[in-house]
């Protein structure tokens, strides 16, 4: 059996966390860009966006740092972070986004069994939204 490279891990996962983030907070599949609030099919234009970049491994898939974006939001307007994490703390209480910042400058090394181990927990949870 072909060993499978860790970029194509990483790039498993993110699919994987990114279709979780668009259903976990769908509404027959209607989701809502968490800074403009503009609704749209989960599969049309919605993204996994990132309050901090996806770059910091330590945050790139947590949950609590990714919300479900418009490509308006999250691409053309670069994430609108600072709506971001106002909205998170108003949401999750008052620094939360703070404590993101500190989580992402923090060094986080996976091994690839840990990152499909995470591949398997968020299939299992898009697997019970779907």
């Amino acid at each position: 059996m072909k060993k499978i490279s860790r970029k194509n891990i990483v790039k498993r996962l993110d699919i994987i966390f990114s279709l979780y983030i668009r259903l976990k907070d769908s509404d027959n599949e209607m989701v809502e860009c968490y800074t403009c609030g503009k609704i749209s099919h989960y599969k049309k234009g919605m993204q996994c966006g990132h309050f901090q970049s996806r770059k910091s491994y330590s945050t790139r898939w947590d949950v609590d740092n990714c919300k479900v974006q418009c490509y308006g939001c999250n691409v053309m307007k670069y994430g609108e972070q600072y709506k971001f994490g106002l909205k998170l703390d108003q949401e999750f209480g008052k620094g939360t986004a703070e404590k993101l910042l500190i989580k992402s400058k923090q060094i986080v090394k996976y091994s690839n069994q840990d990152l499909l181990e995470m591949i398997n927990k968020y299939q299992n949870l898009v697997n019970k939204i779907i």
